[in-house]
């Protein structure tokens, strides 16, 4: 069974960003999210391994280096899970627009480069939401690298695939693994018709075609403003405004 074959059916829209370290997904993302709250559209924005439920577990087997490519895998896809079902569906359900900051595809392209087959991961998240747009900023590797290394003070551990050994040396070894990463995309980008931006071009160029890309597939959409109380495992309630 192909994986997200079928298009959702709730009045809300799923717009989700993927890429590599150092793309510039985030960014496009945020300027998206200011551009939509502007036009007077609902949104609600989430993003990878920030679920509550699983947060403090990934970050004590990441301290200790204790995760297998195997417990990475489970380990994202409950987080994913958590998430899907409190932050990503009931708010499609309500018609607002959902801004994801990654979504399967990082899972796809993150554990298969650390050994994970191909097919049971996306069996794994078979369960997901197909977004009603899937935006990939895509980017070369040294450019992404040259971004992240002269931003940040350290790379993280993980971030750079230390723990499968590539290399000694931190910065070469996340040259290696993102590069692996990166070709994982490029597949994933046919496989899945990705929404392929140029991750090179200037930010305002960018944002230019995300807009028009938006703009095209909502047609027909209707704004509808909502407001929402947010309480402990029962996450969404909806208000009516006249």
């Amino acid at each position: 069974m192909p994986i997200f074959d079928k298009k959702h059916d709730y009045p809300g829209k799923l717009i989700i960003v993927e890429g590599i370290d150092g793309s510039g997904k985030s960014t496009q993302v945020a300027l998206l999210k200011k551009w939509l709250d502007s036009q007077g559209y609902s949104v609600f924005f989430t993003e990878w391994n920030s679920s509550e439920l699983v947060k403090e577990t990934t970050k004590e087997g990441k301290k200790k280096n204790l995760l297998t490519p195997t417990t990475f895998s489970l380990l994202h896809a409950t987080d994913f899970t958590d998430r899907l079902n409190y932050q990503i569906i009931p708010p499609l359900k309500a018609g607002m627009i959902v801004l994801a900051d990654r979504y399967a595809y990082t899972a796809f392209a993150r554990d298969v480069v650390r050994g994970v087959s191909p097919m049971w991961v996306r069996n794994l998240y078979s369960f997901a939401v197909k977004p009603d747009i899937s935006f990939y900023f895509d980017v070369p590797i040294d450019t992404a690298c040259e971004r992240i290394l002269s931003s940040r003070a350290e790379i993280k551990f993980h971030e750079a695939g230390m723990d499968l050994g590539l290399s000694p040396d931190i910065k070469t070894s996340f040259k290696i693994f993102q590069s692996r990463i990166l070709e994982e995309y490029k597949k994933m980008a046919d496989e899945f018709s990705l929404t392929t931006v140029d991750a090179t071009l200037e930010i305002h160029e960018q944002q230019e075609i995300v807009r028009d890309v938006v703009k095209e597939v909502f047609k027909g959409y209707s704004k509808r403003r909502t407001i929402y109380a947010k309480r402990p495992k029962v996450f969404w309630r909806r208000f009516s405004i006249s």
